[in-house]
């Protein structure tokens, strides 16, 4: 392998979540901030949630008539 072309690589990265959770990996970067963790994510968390910013759920069920 070639030297001095890889990144440097942090073994005590800290990972913080937009949620408030944090935590530490392995990384190139020494610090990364996330949006979902395992800790706030649905299919982790159980909860049944939809992420809906544009409304396009609502123009799904009105479009289609679905009903609840």
């Amino acid at each position: 392998m070639k030297d001095k072309i890889h990144p440097k690589y942090f073994n005590d990265a800290k990972v913080t979540c937009s949620c408030g959770n944090t935590f530490t990996t392995g990384s190139t970067r020494k610090e990364l901030k996330i949006e979902v963790c395992s800790q706030c994510h649905p299919f982790y968390t159980g909860e049944r949630r939809m992420l809906d910013a544009t409304g396009r759920v609502e123009r799904f069920k009105k479009r289609y008539n679905v009903k609840d």
